[in-house]
């Protein structure tokens, strides 16, 4: 199933208004191929649904799970630090005309913004969304490096006397979190590669790999 078949399925659950639907679906997907977007685009989102689908049985509910995957990085700015809140605004006001329920909605905002900090939830269905978010982390190197130059690019605004303690920075966040993924199916599946992966993304940091 693409995208857009998703997106239509979906909203479908709410309303009958195809037109609507379809409008909401172009706004998305002018979005994500938006200029710049190197990473953080519509490759992004199927991958995600990819990894949510394998483990669908687990989620509470797929449809609010669904919404949270198309508009938690419908605003990206590498430059900006609310993207995250920006998106969630974003959506709770194309989500409302498509009269999804208040609290669905705010279970939607709360999902997005939960991906700036990507820390464990007391919802099971947020934190199979960050990991999902995260598991580009745990491929193998060669995806893995891959996706280093994409979001490389996505920063070319800043030269590497900027970009490269940042990124060292929100590496080791990550290697000093206990546990990077939240759930147990994606912590035995991808744990271990991905603290290896950015140890890697590290050292090359440091001697200009990357």
């Amino acid at each position: 199933m693409n995208l857009k078949e998703r997106f239509l399925r979906n909203s479908l659950l709410y309303t009958e208004d195809q037109n609507l639907i379809g409008d909401l679906w172009s706004e998305i997907e002018k979005k994500y191929t938006e200029k710049g977007r190197h990473y953080h685009n519509l490759e992004h989102l199927e991958n995600m649904f990819s990894e949510l689908d394998a483990v669908k049985d687990e989620i509470e509910n797929f449809p609010v799970i669904s919404f949270s995957v198309f508009y938690h990085d419908i605003i990206y700015d590498a430059t900006s630090k609310s993207n995250e809140e920006k998106s969630a605004e974003f959506a709770a006001i194309r989500l409302k005309k498509l009269n999804v329920d208040s609290h669905f909605i705010q279970k939607i905002s709360e999902q997005i913004i939960a991906t700036k900090s990507h820390h464990l939830s007391e919802d099971s269905d947020t934190n199979y969304l960050l990991d999902a978010d995260l598991s580009i982390l745990g491929k193998d190197s060669e995806v893995y490096f891959d996706y280093t130059k994409k979001i490389r690019k996505e920063y070319s605004i800043y030269p590497d006397l900027f970009y490269k303690p940042g990124r060292k920075k929100v590496l080791k966040h990550f290697l000093e979190q206990k546990d990077i993924f939240k759930t147990p199916i994606f912590k035995e599946k991808y744990e271990d590669i991905t603290r290896k992966n950015i140890q890697m993304e590290i050292d090359g940091l440091l001697s200009c790999i990357y």
